[in-house]
């Protein structure tokens, strides 16, 4: 037995955890962000002090923030790896809902443990601390619960026996993975109790790989057996199994075309002869044509989320559903086979030994691609005037990149650009939130994905309405020496939701800063100016060759590296791209959102017809 307190035993547990990653067995945490405050700095600050140089702890400077860089740490780390994040009672502990939720909906690991209020209730009501007039147990943390697949308040110290092995066992678990939130009282955190040695055991976590049932097998393999215009769709379920291989090999054996979602982009070099691009509303021409016609679909790994089904109007095939998951293996009245992706493909590949698509499909598919990489070429090259496309500077970029280089990004026009029209070589490569399209992101994001991969150079590509939301993670990176490259897309305000505001007919209003300011008043600001005072080195360029050219300057550079451009607002790659069921309003005194509607009422009629 040791007797420690509550802090001390959390923080000796999380390092006692190991993980298997690339053949080679490794610390599960890899740290903790921390913010401190006064609900924490005395308990599990005191705890994290006294073993630094085992465990490191590292400081952020938002605790949304400080929570997207573990999520990108472990995305980018396949879920194998993971951070834990620690902040104060109050607006500490709520600055990491946001997070959370993103997590959640990513099926992302993070164990976040945010202080909070005295189990003893002495001092109640302490400073940050929200009283609920009818439930003295309630507080701040209890937003977490809605977003969190494993939540717990620990009253005891003892409670943390029970408590630590059923979070770590949500974290580690392919299907249940997610956020895992556990709120520690302040006083909780500094009384102690008696612990087993045995509780601190080193243990190795390594990921269940569940085969298919042979019933399931069997009537998915017959499915497939007698498709002619067979479809695979790669989600992020291929690249967290580590299936790549064997999609490559099934899709080859058999000749079917591969589409990729965003979690799933990169499950297949963009070079590959059967990679048909991404799919859904921001997929390629080539992908959407063939889901559109296919007559068997297999989703390996997906969500199957509205932005890959174009709001379930893209396809009409039969849909076979391979998701470890049951819940998504069941949607959209898939025939399921609940298994591994890895294990699921080798299963399927196995069962189907002579199963070829038509070789009509297959030449189909390869024309459609050819076809699509045409316009990937016209689309990202450098304009001959004028302000450039978001297409044009990830074109820009895309061609500075290495093989093995990782771009970064989550919200607005650039997730839908990058999907189309990146091209992926290696399996990683591609690193975009948008599960929860979160803004604020992207630079947090890159930081975590430097963290896992300090070894490849991270470009993260981020609008300006985005870097205004969440910059501050530019001095984290600095102060980490976590080099990052920064490409900043200045099109002067929220240029995504403007096109779309348009789109249902009403006009520019409150997104682009041009149309929010007082007449006669302009709002211009200096990026370049504002990551300087951060600590970076930053530039502002007026054209793709200029870009191009600072994103040469910028891989010699020892230092996060920001690289602001002007960006046309109203631009976006026309081509490709799927039905979008964005409601416009019924009722309305403007003739341009009446005829929207119509047109709206018009799409959705035929698509239900379909």
């Amino acid at each position: 037995m040791a007797r420690m307190t509550a802090a001390q035993a959390l923080v000796r547990f999380l390092m006692a955890q190991r993980s298997e990653l690339d053949g080679r067995e490794q610390p599960l945490f890899a740290g903790i962000f921390a913010i401190f405050g006064h609900g924490n700095v005395a308990g599990l600050g005191e705890a994290l002090a006294a073993v630094r140089a085992q465990f490191p702890t590292f400081r952020a400077h938002n605790e949304q923030a400080m929570a997207h860089a573990a999520l990108a740490f472990a995305k980018a780390n396949r879920r194998r790896r993971m951070l834990a994040c620690t902040t104060s009672v109050g607006p500490g502990a709520t600055n990491l809902v946001t997070a959370a939720a993103l997590a959640h909906a990513n099926r992302l690991p993070v164990l976040l443990l945010p202080g909070d209020v005295f189990a003893s209730r002495r001092p109640d009501p302490v400073l940050q601390q929200i009283e609920d007039f009818g439930d003295p147990t309630v507080s701040a943390n209890d937003c977490f619960r809605p977003v969190a697949r494993f939540w717990d308040r620990i009253t005891r110290p003892e409670q943390l026996l029970a408590s630590l092995p059923a979070a770590l066992r949500v974290l580690t678990d392919p299907v249940d993975c997610g956020p895992a939130v556990i709120a520690l009282p302040q006083d909780v955190q500094a009384e102690a109790a008696d612990f087993p040695d045995a509780f601190f055991a080193p243990r190795l976590h390594r990921p269940r790989r569940p085969r298919p049932d042979a019933r399931e097998l069997a009537a998915a393999a017959e499915r497939l057996a007698a498709a002619r215009r067979p479809l695979l769709v790669a989600g992020g379920g291929v690249l967290y199994s580590g299936a790549e291989a064997e999609l490559a090999a099934l899709a080859e054996r058999a000749g079917v075309p591969v589409a990729e979602t965003q979690a799933g982009k990169g499950s297949l070099s963009w070079r590959h002869e059967r990679n048909a691009g991404a799919i859904g509303v921001t997929g390629s021409a080539a992908a959407n044509a063939l889901a559109r016609e296919a007559d068997v679909i297999l989703a390996v790994g997906s969500r199957l989320q509205d932005f890959t089904t174009g709001s379930r109007a893209l396809w009409r095939g039969s849909l076979v559903q391979l998701n470890v998951a049951p819940f998504d293996a069941a949607k959209h009245g898939a025939l399921s086979l609940v298994a591994d992706a890895r294990e699921g493909l080798r299963a399927l590949a196995e069962a189907l030994p002579g199963w070829r698509a038509d070789p009509a499909w297959t030449a189909r598919a390869g024309e459609e691609r050819r076809a699509w990489q045409a316009v990937v070429d016209r689309a990202t090259a450098a304009p001959a005037a004028g302000l450039p496309s978001d297409a044009q500077v990830l074109g820009a970029v895309n061609r500075r990149a290495a093989a093995r280089d990782l771009v970064v990004c989550a919200a607005g026009g650039l997730p839908g650009e990058l999907h189309k029209l990146w091209r992926t070589e290696a399996p990683g490569g591609y690193h975009v939130e948008y599960a929860y399209s979160c803004m604020g992101y992207e630079i947090a994001g890159g930081l975590g994905a430097k963290l896992a991969h300090p070894e490849r150079r991270v470009f993260v590509l981020v609008g300006d309405g985005s870097y205004l939301m969440l910059n501050s993670e530019i001095a984290t990176s600095v102060a980490m020496g976590l080099k990052l490259d920064i490409v900043v897309l200045d099109n002067g305000g929220f240029g995504c939701i403007g096109r779309l505001q348009q789109e249902c007919g009403v006009s520019a209003f409150n997104n682009l800063l041009a149309d929010s300011a007082p007449p006669g008043s302009r709002l211009a600001i200096d990026f370049a100016a504002h990551a300087r005072s951060l600590g970076a080195s930053a530039e502002k360029v007026d054209s793709i060759g200029a870009l191009e050219a600072a994103l040469e300057r910028a891989a010699g550079s020892p230092r996060t590296h920001v690289v602001v451009i002007e960006t046309d607002p109203s631009a976006r790659t026309a081509e490709g791209g799927a039905w979008w069921d964005v409601p416009v309003a019924e009722v309305s005194p403007s003739e341009a959102v009446r005829s929207a509607r119509a047109s709206y009422v018009r799409e959705r009629e035929r698509r239900d017809r379909e």
